[in-house]
């Protein structure tokens, strides 16, 4: 397949501070004088950047590296994972339609694709949200059949199931990744035939779907705002990331729930918006471990401590329009105080009471208290 760079291209590309440290550590791994190597990361890096992969993009890769532009040009045009037209603005999503998928329905996706995003492959929605293509297989058989969006599968899918994740990514949230029938892994689509011991306190997701769900980024772009990955390789190199991140926002100031802001509306769901009550500080000193919170890791925490949320209590109190407010003000992870239920499990976890998950982690020392 004879693939080009699309006709229309922006005037420049350059990494954001973050993505540039964490370029420029990747370039470590390779001898001196191998820079070239690093050639796939780099690129792969741009696409998640900017969604898709530029001719402007292609010749800062390769300048970076010392190559000239044609080299990185047959890497970008020969590896289909490689873009080099845009994308949705929300998400592209990738079908897989070798033979276990196509057996098991992947047609009728195409179909869904074709009706709700664009009558043909690596073609813009009318609105510019989605895209989509045809792809080989993805490794997920067992599941199948399945679409990857984004960094996640979505796995044994319905025409009927598929189209409602479109719904649900265009209104802005992000549905679970995993498999749509409630299996979960990949154990037989009737049920488990052996090893039937664990069933009794196997959580609700396997641990790749756990993890999809605490970060929350199905579908986010990799755009600087937040840590990059870490180079253990490089001493330093996790300092000179910090270092080029954004600055953390300032602690929200105290304000009495009679000072509230006027509400506003999100544009994303529509939703009333109205700002919760917040502290400068904890309670006497102490702050509660909002960490026993499904969802909630440490990352998460201190945002929560920034804006001005220290204690199950005040979670608990939130009104719809203050949910909806908290939803929009997640960092990176919009949407998922909502999606976790966060007010649910506060207010047992203010009442005295025990979730499930607060119980798992403090058995299976999923946090540290003292830290």
């Amino acid at each position: 397949m004879l693939r080009r760079l699309h006709a229309e291209q922006p005037e420049s590309f350059a990494f954001t501070p973050a993505n540039l440290a964490w370029a420029d550590a990747q370039i470590t791994k390779y001898p001196e004088g191998r820079q070239a190597s690093a050639i796939i990361p780099l690129l792969w890096r741009a696409q998640e950047q900017e969604g898709w992969l530029t001719k402007p993009a292609i010749e800062y890769v390769a300048d970076k590296l010392g190559m000239a532009y044609i080299r990185a040009l047959e890497v970008a045009t020969f590896y289909f994972m490689f873009q080099l037209k845009p994308v949705g603005s929300v998400a592209h999503i990738q079908i897989c339609g070798t033979t276990s998928c196509m057996i098991c329905g992947a047609e009728d996706l195409y179909a869904v694709c074709r009706e709700k995003i664009a009558p043909s492959a690596h073609t813009l929605s009318p609105d510019g949200k989605f895209s989509w293509e045809e792809v080989e297989c993805l490794g997920a058989c067992a599941n199948a059949p399945m679409a990857q969006i984004g960094k996640d599968y979505y796995e044994d899918l319905t025409a009927e199931s598929f189209a409602k994740i479109l719904d649900e990514l265009a209104a802005g949230r992000v549905p679970t990744p995993g498999s749509q029938k409630g299996r979960f892994a990949a154990e037989p689509a009737s049920g488990l035939t052996s090893l039937k011991d664990g069933e009794a306190g196997k959580p609700a997701h396997n641990a790749t779907v756990s993890r999809a769900l605490e970060l929350g980024d199905t579908v986010k772009r990799i755009d600087g705002s937040e840590v990059p990955v870490l180079t253990p390789w490089l001493g330093g190199a996790k300092a000179a990331a910090k270092a080029a991140a954004p600055a953390a926002p300032k602690p929200a100031a105290a304000a009495p729930a009679a000072a509230k802001p006027a509400a506003a509306v999100s544009a994303t769901t529509g939703t009333e918006l109205a700002k919760p009550a917040v502290l400068a500080v904890a309670r006497g000193g102490k702050a509660d471990d909002l960490k026993l919170i499904k969802g909630v890791g440490p990352k998460m925490e201190a945002l929560l401590n920034r804006l001005g949320f220290f204690h199950y209590d005040q979670i608990a109190g939130w009104t719809a329009s203050e949910l909806a407010w908290v939803d929009e003000s997640l960092e990176g992870f919009k949407g998922r105080a909502s999606r976790d239920g966060w007010v649910e499990q506060a207010r047992l976890l203010a009442a005295g009471a025990e979730t499930e998950f607060a119980a798992r982690a403090r058995k299976e020392g999923l946090y540290d208290k003292d830290k």
